[in-house]
């Protein structure tokens, strides 16, 4: 039996409001490789195992919906290459849900309700339990709504010394409710997160979880470095570690 893939959701391009679901395990097989890099139509084909003519029907389809489009080679006009042409929003798994305790009444009584927390971290909880446990996959968009947030907030934590900029960082997550950090600044620069508003009452997935929290400390340290920057959550409550641990490290231009 064949494994169904994730449905995945795309954005509508350019003003057009709307979203693409992709359904079909061959166009989500193209979706996949072109979401690492922009591929020729012979290499598409090599590395899907399916005839021409289908792949022909699938790029059709996809180009027509907006999701993909394609330039021509640079040295041979009579090849195409193909690439995403909008933005992947999240995934649906279509497998069998099954109730997590994080989504039970008992478990969010105890654990948020009998804790005086505010009402917004119940619904936030809450909701994201709920979408994990349907198989609804919306990382990118927290990530992306973070990254957002870390450039909003960036001039108001601004400074020019690291170390002042990452104290400034810690006093906001700490007033705003988002947890306890502690940092350490070498080639990469270490955050810690402790209580973290994001994961810690989130079900034991054993991946990490805390994409707002990544897109939020992406935007900032992108503004203060004027560069775009790796974030990896390398530890994660989800993950069964008691505390978050991101890893941020500027990818600047290397000098030859």
């Amino acid at each position: 039996m064949i494994e169904q893939k994730p449905i995945q959701i795309f954005s509508n391009p350019d003003d057009n409001i709307g979203v693409n679901v992709i359904k079909s395990p061959v166009k989500l097989t193209i979706l996949e490789m072109l979401r690492d890099h922009d591929m020729e139509f012979e290499e598409i084909v090599n590395n899907t195992g399916k005839s021409k003519s289908t792949i022909s029907v699938h790029l059709k389809s996809l180009r027509e919906n907006g999701v993909i489009s394609y330039r021509l080679h640079p040295i041979d006009n009579r090849k195409k290459i193909f690439y995403l042409n909008s933005k992947y929003i999240g995934s649906v798994d279509v497998s069998e849900p099954k109730e997590i305790e994080e989504t039970q009444a008992d478990y969010l009584i105890k654990n948020i309700v009998e804790v005086d927390a505010e009402f917004s971290t119940l619904l936030f909880h809450t909701l994201k339990a709920m979408l994990i446990q349907e198989g609804i996959n919306i990382d990118p968009i927290l990530q992306s709504t973070g990254n957002s947030i870390g450039r909003s907030i960036f001039d108001k934590l601004y400074d020019d010394d690291l170390n002042v900029f990452m104290d400034n960082i810690a006093d906001f997550w700490q007033r705003k409710g988002l947890g306890r950090i502690t940092f350490t600044i070498g080639q990469v620069i270490r955050v810690t997160t402790y209580d973290c508003f994001e994961c810690e009452l989130l079900p034991k997935t054993g991946k990490p979880a805390c994409y707002l929290d990544t897109g939020i400390l992406e935007g900032l340290f992108t503004e203060f470095f004027n560069l775009p920057v790796s974030v990896i959550e390398t530890q994660c409550y989800t993950m069964g570690d008691e505390k978050c641990v991101f890893e941020i490290e500027p990818l600047g231009i290397k000098s030859n």
